[in-house]
């Protein structure tokens, strides 16, 4: 799969204002107002811009932080990670391989086996799942 590009014009008529400020401007939603911060369903976490699959609901778990929470990606090519200096911070932000957008930051505070928290905005995903009926969430 190639690299996917279109313009601001067309992600923005795609794309709800608030997922175009966070996937394609590199925004923060608030912690703990996101879709997916706590439901704990079963499936495969999208790219909201592009659909490819980024994290399994097998590697998510409950950080405590507000945002959802992977301890690894579905595989490391899918996910690329950049120097992130804004906000006077030094963080790694994490980017959907083929479309660009921005899906968080990666941190060294997560459980084992790779010590790792994928921290991603929900904005920037969907959720596919067989599940019927209502998300269940962390208590």
């Amino acid at each position: 799969m190639g690299k996917l590009n279109k313009t601001d014009r067309e992600w923005q008529r795609e794309l709800t204002p608030e997922e175009f400020k966070i996937t394609r401007q590199k925004g923060t939603e608030p912690a703990f107002t996101g879709k997916y911060w706590n439901t704990k369903q079963h499936g495969t976490y999208v790219c909201r811009c592009c659909g490819a699959e980024l994290f399994s609901s097998e590697n998510k778990y409950d950080s405590g932080c507000g945002w959802p929470s992977f301890y690894k990606p579905i595989n490391s090519a899918v996910v690329e990670e950049h120097d992130d200096t804004s906000h006077g911070m030094q963080r790694t932000e994490i980017i959907c391989h083929h479309c660009d957008a921005h899906l968080g930051h990666v941190f060294e505070d997560g459980p084992q086996p790779t010590g790792l928290r994928y921290c991603v905005n929900s904005a920037s995903l969907d959720l596919k799942t067989e599940e019927k009926g209502d998300e269940e969430t962390y208590p």
